[in-house]
């Protein structure tokens, strides 16, 4: 009872600390971090195949483009991306759809694979 009487009693002072809450509340709206579109990394397999001794044109044309053709078509892929290197060695990522299952998606990709 006695506290809410202070301010009853002291207007003024009642006044300038709710403005005070009102600025701190302004300032911390303003700096909160906020994005409209959050990053959200869709989920992805990956796969590596080595031909040892190859250049990256070879292994792009003779091991790249057959595992992409096997592996286009599982469900939830939204795109594979390959990249060979020099050295005989070709990594494919496999990006899935958001909310895909990563077990059940890489089993589909490996038994495309085997």
């Amino acid at each position: 009872m006695r506290f809410t009487h202070f301010f009853v009693d002291h207007p003024i002072f009642a006044s300038v600390v709710s403005i005070l809450i009102t600025l701190l509340g302004f300032i911390a709206y303003l700096s909160l971090p906020v994005a409209q579109y959050p990053e959200i990394a869709p989920p992805t397999i990956q796969v590596s195949a080595t031909y040892p001794g190859a250049s990256a044109e070879t292994v792009a044309d003779t091991v790249a483009t057959p595992l992409e053709q096997e592996i286009n078509g599982v469900e939830g892929m939204l795109y594979a991306k390959s990249e060979a290197t020099g050295d005989g060695v070709l990594n494919l990522q496999v990006t899935f759809k958001l909310g895909t299952n990563l077990d059940d998606a890489q089993v589909q990709v490996q038994n495309r694979v085997s």
